[in-house]
């Protein structure tokens, strides 16, 4: 048998996507960052109702988050860098999200009448390091090979930069965003100064604590 380790365990390279998972899992907090962007002051936690996509279920597919308020589909994922691609992703996503929720709700497509489908809301949360603008527009058709000024097929993602100093509006109106953002911010700060990632993360646990952040 191999010696027991009296190590802790190593800690996540990719902790910023887990911990904003983590943060925004409890409905009261996911319902502020909603109104934070929507600018609506919806109160009860009850009414939103989480539909992430699991991988268990779903093949090696699964989204951040995702949830149903008001007739709105809301998908929400984070990333640590840019990628051209997301609209293609948000389209796959959104298309099993109503595949479930017309299972759910014994939809029939065949129907001669009009079904009313929740409108998608398709958001990603940008905290890499490279440099991005607060807000930008990926769009389905800029992967299309014939480009068209209209296109029968669309697929919008809004790019928000949740980096510390970006969108500020926003994480005044969301005070967990703010925390998670001035959070990685601080590790960011400390791995700068040449620390190891577990070394600045403890220590900028230590200050988010003395700071009442992340409580």
């Amino acid at each position: 048998m191999g010696k027991k380790s009296a190590k802790r365990n190593s800690p996540r390279r990719n902790y910023k996507d887990s911990l904003f998972r983590m943060v925004f899992r409890e409905k009261k907090e996911l319902l502020s960052l909603y109104n934070a962007i929507n600018g609506t002051a919806y109160d009860d936690p009850e009414e939103l109702m989480v539909t992430t996509i699991e991988d268990v279920l779903y093949m090696g597919r699964k989204n951040d988050i995702s949830f149903l308020i008001k007739d709105v589909m809301n998908l929400y994922e984070h990333q640590s860098s840019v990628n051209p691609n997301m609209p293609l992703r948000g389209l796959i996503y959104i298309s099993m999200l109503y595949q479930g929720y017309i299972e759910q709700n014994n939809l029939d497509i065949y129907s001669s009448t009009l079904l009313k489908l929740p409108t998608p809301k398709y958001l990603v949360f940008y905290n890499g390091t490279k440099a991005e603008p607060d807000r930008q527009e990926l769009r389905l058709s800029d992967s299309f090979i014939k480009r068209e000024e209209q296109p029968d097929l669309e697929c919008r993602a809004v790019v928000l930069n949740i980096n510390y100093g970006h969108n500020k509006e926003l994480m005044e109106a969301c005070r967990k965003l703010y925390e998670y953002s001035r959070f990685v911010e601080s590790i960011r700060m400390y791995l700068n100064t040449g620390m190891k990632l577990g070394a600045a993360m403890d220590q900028a646990i230590e200050d988010c604590i003395r700071l009442d952040i992340l409580k």
